[in-house]
């Protein structure tokens, strides 16, 4: 799954439905919340990578109907999704890895080609579609990433349906031992001081 490195991630036994309407509400993300997580994200200019960046401001937007869809309420959850996903994507510069070995790895929080099989396969509004692409991981990414909604709800999905009960229950209560238990046990990948920096600064923005 994210990052650069190959993840072992925890099934769940939550279930979210995806892409369908919700009881739930969360309070708006803003772009100045987001401009505090991701400072470099205020502009697009001279991107490094041609139609994969987005600013604050698309990032609030969308990541604010990413957690009414799957009802992620928690602002500690809240704030270790957006600072996974602005870590992964560089302050959301990218959406794709580039890095040779690894077609198909991407969305938001870089989710590796299993998964996003997975989170492609969970959105109705794609069952036409996915025949023509199954084989093919690059492609599979491509029709993520060329709808903005499903770019940015690979991070609300992924936590509400492959981390554990134990994981979002930690996680939710806004402690740092509770958030290494959603990188360590749930991504899958290591902590790091940089890692650590963008959920500081989350957790901060979202007044965790």
């Amino acid at each position: 799954m994210h990052l650069l490195t190959p993840l072992t991630l925890l099934l769940t036994l939550t279930t979210a439905h995806p892409l369908t309407k919700t009881k739930f509400k969360t309070e708006s993300i803003t772009e100045s919340q987001i401009l505090t997580i991701a400072p470099t994200s205020n502009t697009c200019e001279d991107a490094p990578a041609a139609g994969e960046c987005a600013t604050a401001k698309t990032a609030a937007t969308n990541i604010a109907k990413s957690f009414d869809q799957y009802g992620v309420t928690s602002k500690a959850e809240q704030a270790a999704v957006i600072s996974l996903m602005a870590f992964e994507s560089l302050d959301f510069k990218y959406n794709k890895n580039h890095f040779p070995g690894v077609a198909g790895q991407g969305t938001r929080n870089m989710q590796s080609p299993t998964y996003n099989s997975k989170y492609a396969s969970s959105i109705p509004a794609l069952a036409d579609k996915l025949p023509s692409v199954q084989n093919s991981p690059a492609d599979l990414l491509d029709l993520l990433r060329d709808n903005e909604v499903y770019d940015f709800g690979s991070g609300a999905w992924f936590l509400t349906t492959q981390c554990t009960a134990d994981v979002r229950s930690a996680l939710q209560k806004g402690d740092q031992a509770g958030w290494q238990g959603y990188i360590t046990g749930c991504v899958g990948t290591t902590v790091t001081d940089d890692r650590k920096a963008y959920w500081e600064r989350a957790v901060k923005a979202l007044g965790v």
